[in-house]
């Protein structure tokens, strides 16, 4: 790895070495919170000559570094990307774009506030925000080099079809392990990628999500942690803060930063990346303050809120309370249910990094009941997004929070999935 960029476990200490330095070498030792993070020497400025993503923030990424370190040229790395983007859109229809941010003005009136918009990834590669983690780790997969090995992944759909598409387009192996409720949809879809599929049946007796639990013995076997989790993978976090780059050189194109942010949590990632991406941009003065991000999660299961909560209790800081991750996070502990499906993770494994940033910007938890869920996909629909229940919940949660809210607020939200249902 380049030496201006370090690699380390936030709950530790260690940096991992090797040609997939995905997870802390201690993971699993302890009562510990292992996440490994990236700390660049410097926040480069967007390379305004291209519009991917993964191009014009490529001197951010970790790959980018690691291949000017093994003699690559900034051409090849460019070469490189633009090759596996041609290939997603071969396997998908269509490769990585600028998400586009809208007004949500029927929602801005519904709220009481002065403005409502969103950032869109329905539309994104593989219908969500999931392939712009996995194609950040697909670009270590590329400069690493190497024989192919069998990727792996657990997840009940969006994820899932990312890690398919993109490891289709590498040309990788990749085992899915999905619930018994999976839509049968996705099932086609995946099988059609040529995924693996091994369907997972829950034991009451057994805490936590099957899925899960057998991904885990799959990467304890040899197989690459192709997810979008931190603590197995922690570079999976920095090809979702190509989302939270994006917003950040908006907001400073528009001279204007929302008051609210609010995110829809299920495993975490993404409001760990947006999160990360933001107090980045904000550190370096591309932004002049933050917004209060507020998580949000249904009634359904709110392992983070429940964290946050015990935090709050015991006033104890977000590191230490990384080293004693099973005071804060665990299993829920009964099957849980919501419309918003994609965002029912029994834990929510990023919550170190949302804890932080929710209590660096005096942001809240928040839970969204099942009406305002239905509602925010209507109010979405509207506008022209065609997002899915979970895909609305960010801003489902802005209703059950309007009490946060002055009617000069702006407020952001991201419209995350596309719809899959049948019309």
């Amino acid at each position: 790895m380049d030496p201006g960029v370090r690699l380390r476990c936030f709950g530790c200490g260690a940096e991992p070495e090797g040609p997939h330095p995905f997870a802390c070498p201690n993971r699993g030792q302890g009562d510990v919170d292992h996440v490994v993070r990236r700390e660049l020497p410097a926040f480069a400025p967007p390379d305004r000559q291209f519009n991917h993503p993964f191009l014009r923030y490529r001197h951010r990424l970790a790959s980018w570094h690691r291949a000017q370190a093994n003699g690559w040229s900034d051409e090849e790395f460019v070469n490189g990307v633009m090759r596996l983007d041609h290939a997603v859109a071969a396997v998908d229809g269509a490769g990585f774009q600028p998400s586009p941010v809208v007004g949500l003005a029927m929602a801005a009136t519904a709220l009481g506030v002065r403005e409502v918009e969103a950032l869109v990834t329905a539309d994104d590669v593989s219908g969500s925000h999931k392939a712009r983690h996995l194609f950040g780790v697909a670009l270590h997969l590329m400069v690493a080099g190497g024989p192919k090995r069998e990727l792996a992944i657990a997840s009940c759909g969006n994820a899932a079809l990312a890690a398919a598409v993109v490891a289709r387009a590498l040309e990788w192996p990749l085992r899915v392990f999905i619930p018994t409720d999976a839509p049968a949809t996705v099932v086609a879809r995946l099988h059609a990628l040529q995924a693996q599929v091994q369907i997972c049946e829950r034991d009451p007796k057994v805490p936590g999500d099957p899925t899960y639990h057998a991904f885990r013995a799959a990467v304890d076997g040899g197989a690459l942690p192709f997810c979008c989790q931190g603590p197995d993978n922690g570079l999976t976090i920095e090809g979702g803060m190509t989302l939270g780059y994006r917003w950040a050189e908006y907001w400073a194109s528009r001279g204007q930063v929302p008051d609210h942010l609010l995110i829809q949590v299920g495993g975490g990632a993404l409001g760990s990346a947006i999160g990360a991406a933001l107090r980045e941009a904000h550190a370096a003065g591309c932004i002049p303050r933050l917004p209060r991000i507020h998580v949000v999660q249904t009634h359904g299961a709110f392992p983070m809120k429940r964290a946050l909560e015990r935090l709050a209790g015991r006033g104890w800081g977000v590191a230490a309370a990384a080293r004693q991750r099973s005071a804060y996070m665990w299993p829920w502990e009964t099957p849980p249910e919501s419309l918003a499906h994609g965002i029912l993770d029994d834990e929510t494994y990023d919550w170190v990094a949302l804890a932080e940033h929710v209590l660096a910007t005096h942001g809240q938890a928040v839970l969204a009941a099942e009406p305002p869920l239905r509602r925010a996909q209507a109010l979405a629909k509207l506008a022209g997004v065609q997002s899915c229940v979970t895909g609305a919940a960010g801003l489902a949660g802005a209703f059950s929070a309007a009490h946060l809210f002055a009617p000069t607020d702006h407020l952001a939200v991201i419209l995350s999935g596309h719809d899959r249902s049948d019309p």
